[in-house]
């Protein structure tokens, strides 16, 4: 016996959420499916939990504009459904004079971005913010923040059902068929379901390839998929920042960063680990190029002040030393298949820019 629905969203973290409460408020029913047994367990589980300003991001790339209209679209929705939340402020820093043109080239891309709130401190001024801090330049962004994730999640998840939407958790996707209706299979072995929808949305992270591949996706259309693990240290002891500090980026991320959660306890990463499988275990031995990379702002780090904390997996479209992807937003267009949207390679800043995306989908299936 086939189920149906208006609206399937395949995947609940930030973003499959995110869109699923777009399309619940225009009245339409939505069912989402979550192979985990509890929303946000992956990629929306395992960040640094920042607020991005739209700084790095290359200047008309959906990326940019995404997390600059999704920051404003995610304070805002902080502030009316008393989601935790802190404005901070981030310090990108040059931790030597050799950095400061690239230091310079960031804070024109982010002009160019539209982030016009960015300011110059000598490394007097830094030091007055952060009397910790050693650095030989520094952009401040006082746009930058942090939130709760998870309460975010959750707040996202009870307007889908207020709005008449559902939920449902232990429910991945087996496979389906899109030749002439959207149609799948969802469920373990011995229950699965079969639902048909008008519009079907893969938000599923680390697997939207593999349910693309599942339902039949032309196998051109889909991209190729990397793992960028990303691990992160917590700090024993008081941290002595107010900000969060970022170096320079490097290749695949944004360097390794202190950041902080809203007790105010610092953590350190993520880095770049290039991985073949899921891996989300943390070696206590990278912590010795951790102290090497923080020592350069933060010199007084003391020794054994680290400890493993977890793991991220970035969802990357380009391997290593490849450009950085852009999101990739992929509708009947580029596949064929009426009422299909697949969102791809949705990294950092994908938890900032999730009310954004969200609003990007529905408007496409809204036509």
């Amino acid at each position: 016996m086939t189920e149906r629905v208006e609206c399937l969203v395949i995947g609940a973290g930030a973003v499959g959420l995110a869109v699923a409460r777009a399309l619940a408020r225009r009245g339409r029913e939505v069912l989402v499916l979550e192979a985990e047994s509890a929303i946000g367990t992956g990629v929306s589980s395992r960040n640094s939990e920042v607020i991005h300003a739209g700084i790095y991001y290359p200047p008309g790339s959906a990326k940019a504009r995404l997390c600059l209209e999704g920051r404003r679209r995610l304070y805002e929705y902080c502030e009316a459904h008393g989601v935790p939340f802190r404005r901070c402020g981030k310090l990108i820093v040059a931790t030597e004079e050799a950095q400061l043109p690239e230091l310079k080239s960031i804070g024109e891309t982010a002009h160019r971005n539209g982030v016009d709130d960015l300011q110059w401190l000598s490394p007097a001024e830094a030091k007055r913010l952060e009397p910790a801090l050693s650095c030989s330049g520094a952009l401040l962004s006082p746009s930058t923040g942090i939130l709760d994730t998870h309460a975010f999640m959750l707040s996202l998840q009870g307007e889908i059902e207020a709005a008449g939407g559902t939920v449902l958790c232990h429910t991945p996707v087996r496979g389906g068929c899109l030749d002439g209706a959207l149609c799948l299979q969802a469920g373990s072995a011995e229950g699965a379901l079969e639902i048909a929808a008008s519009v079907l949305v893969n938000s599923a992270g680390l697997q939207a390839q593999q349910v693309a591949h599942s339902l039949g996706v032309a196998q051109q259309t889909i991209p190729p998929l990397h793992y960028a693990k990303g691990n992160y240290y917590g700090l024993q002891g008081r941290s002595p920042f107010q900000h969060l500090v970022y170096p320079v980026p490097e290749p695949g991320g944004l360097g390794v960063h202190l950041t902080l959660d809203l007790a105010g306890r610092a953590r350190f990463g993520p880095d770049v680990e290039w991985i073949e499988r899921l891996d989300y275990s943390v070696d206590p031995g990278r912590a010795t190029r951790f102290y090497r990379e923080i020592r350069r702002y933060w010199a007084a780090l003391p020794d054994g002040a680290l400890t493993p904390a977890y793991a991220g997996i970035r969802p990357k479209l380009g391997g290593p030393g490849a450009p950085a992807a852009d999101f990739l937003i992929q509708g009947p267009e580029a596949h064929g298949i009426p009422g299909l949207v697949n969102l791809y390679g949705i990294e950092s800043p994908g938890l900032t820019a999730s009310l954004a995306i969200a609003e990007q989908v529905a408007d496409a299936v809204s036509v």
